[in-house]
């Protein structure tokens, strides 16, 4: 069937080599979409159903390695040092993707991240493409 035609197709009947049968066919036709079924041009009008959308974001001070045995002997109290020192940024990620660096504020005894700097949007929006 890799050729679709307007003629008919005609297949014998495997459990009765003798009667054969005819099968038409013919390709699809479908109707042209009008205006109103058109998306817009606008990005901003295409995105606008996904802005309601809930989306992980997490923020990252620092990292670091630490061997197996070092970690089975965490206990309460214990420090680990990370990577970052205190005045650097903190990183702002959305759905594992850097967007924004920052510092981190106190507020109502809730800790809180106060934007510094944001990802150029061209490369946060490279690997979505």
């Amino acid at each position: 069937m890799d050729n679709l035609t307007n003629d008919p197709i005609e297949q014998t009947n495997e459990s009765d080599n003798n009667s054969s049968q005819q099968v038409s066919s013919s390709l699809a036709q479908f109707e042209e979409f009008d205006d109103a079924t058109q998306v817009a041009g606008n990005s901003n009008e295409k995105l606008h159903f996904l802005k309601d959308l809930p989306m992980n974001i997490y923020i990252e001070l620092g990292r670091t390695q630490m061997r197996i045995k070092d970690i089975l002997e965490l206990e309460r109290g214990y420090v680990i040092e990370l990577d970052k020192l205190a005045s650097e940024p903190v990183d702002v990620f959305v759905n594992n993707k850097k967007i924004a660096e920052g510092e981190v504020v106190v507020i109502d005894k809730h800790f809180g991240i106060r934007i510094t700097s944001l990802v150029d949007p061209a490369n946060r929006l490279k690997d979505i493409n």
